[in-house]
């Protein structure tokens, strides 16, 4: 396997951006977050941003899909494929290496597996030039850009033949887009016990620093009670507690709940990675050193540039 990209995951609270932090700065390297929330600007204590954690001997190491978007704004899977496709070929352009790090498990699957999902422009000049072809001659164009063509579905419809072809000719003509990631894999991991205590512990101190007064300050903004609930955990409990529907012991103990069962969730994701085929090799806690090994070992032996 020649590997393009070091992948670091975990559920909540294991360390992993500042095992990332000391991984990239040792091996050139920059990071790329696969966190559904930190794209959001204003949206720091909530989220766990700590920017800080990416300053390492006074060297900030370099970050993207982070505060790069409003709040007020929609972000999606399409959105996030995109602006990862456009950091990973800047990163590999500057030769130096990619880490996919984070813990959003959608977001994680959809660049470990190479989702396909290129925005098709039905309204473009070139697919009105195919909607006048007949099937025959569409399939046609298709299978000479294709060859390969395993779904022959593609091959039925008309609309799904177009589809077909200009996803095809986007990602030919692209040259900003990488077909394949061949991802090496690490993954943090705790004692549930210990992940526990690391959660309840963490949402004590943002609470203590400021996460109450972060969402009094985005309603401020224009970010209504709706979209905070859309936000999840931090931002849900805080708004409703901000709107007296839930006291303040009862925020902390619905969100403690929370975000504990957010972990468990993100551990049936990393399953499925692992029962797709996908090898991740776990870590216990931020080993830093069984990590640089392993990357020396299997990802720079076999480097695919």
């Amino acid at each position: 396997m020649n590997f393009n990209l070091i992948t670091i995951l975990g559920p909540t609270a294991v360390g992993k951006t500042k095992l990332a932090v000391k991984l990239a700065y040792y091996f050139n390297g920059e990071i790329i977050s696969a966190d559904s929330r930190q794209v959001y600007v204003g949206m720091d204590i909530g989220t766990g941003k700590d920017l800080a954690d990416y300053v390492i001997d006074d060297f900030k190491i370099p970050y993207h899909l982070v505060d790069v978007i409003s709040p007020k704004e929609e972000f999606d899977l399409y959105k996030f494929i995109k602006l990862f496709y456009e950091a990973y070929n800047v990163i590999k352009k500057n030769k130096r290496t990619p880490f996919l790090v984070g813990g959003t498990g959608l977001y994680l699957h959809s660049i470990l597996t190479n989702y396909n999902l290129t925005d098709v422009d039905f309204n473009s000049i070139r697919a009105k030039e195919l909607s006048k072809l007949d099937n025959d001659s569409l399939r046609k164009i298709l299978l000479q850009s294709n060859k390969d063509l395993h779904n022959t579905t593609d091959l039925i419809e008309k609309e799904r033949i177009i589809r077909a072809i200009l996803i095809e000719e986007d990602e030919t003509k692209n040259s900003n887009h990488t077909k394949t990631i061949y991802p090496f894999v690490l993954g943090v991991y705790l004692d549930r016990n210990e992940i526990k205590k690391r959660i309840t512990a963490r949402l004590k101190e943002r609470l203590k620093n400021g996460m109450i007064e972060e969402v009094e300050e985005l309603l401020k903004k224009g970010i209504t009670h709706e979209k905070l609930e859309f936000f999840g955990l931090e931002y849900k409990y805080v708004s409703l507690f901000l709107q007296n529907k839930l006291n303040y012991n009862d925020m902390y103990q619905k969100l403690n709940s929370a975000i504990h069962n957010f972990a468990k969730k993100q551990m049936t994701w990393f399953r499925k990675i692992e029962n797709e085929g996908l090898q991740i090799h776990w870590l216990k806690g931020t080993d830093f050193e069984t990590a640089k090994d392993l990357i020396e070992q299997e990802y720079l032996g076999n480097v695919n540039e």
